[in-house]
C-alpha cells in the first residue's frame, strides 16, 4: 500500500488545491428582455433564443 514517506506541508497542500475554487457562471443578457440568462439556455422570463420565440410564457 502506498504510504507517503514525509509529511506535506500546508503550503504544499493548499496549493494543490488552489484550482479547486468554485466559479461564478457566465451569465449574459437576453436580447428581447434584457434579464440575467446563462448562455446557450432559452431566457426563462420571456421564452427567447437567438432572437426567436421558443417557449410560450403564461404571464
Amino acid at each position: 500500500m502506498a504510504v507517503p514517506k514525509k509529511k506535506k506541508s500546508k503550503s504544499k497542500r493548499d496549493m494543490r488545491r488552489s484550482h479547486h475554487r468554485v466559479t461564478l457562471p457566465n451569465v449574459s443578457t437576453c436580447a428581447q428582455c434584457h434579464e440575467p440568462v446563462l448562455p446557450h439556455h432559452v431566457c426563462p422570463e420571456c421564452g427567447a433564443y437567438k432572437g426567436k420565440t421558443i417557449l410560450k410564457i403564461k404571464e
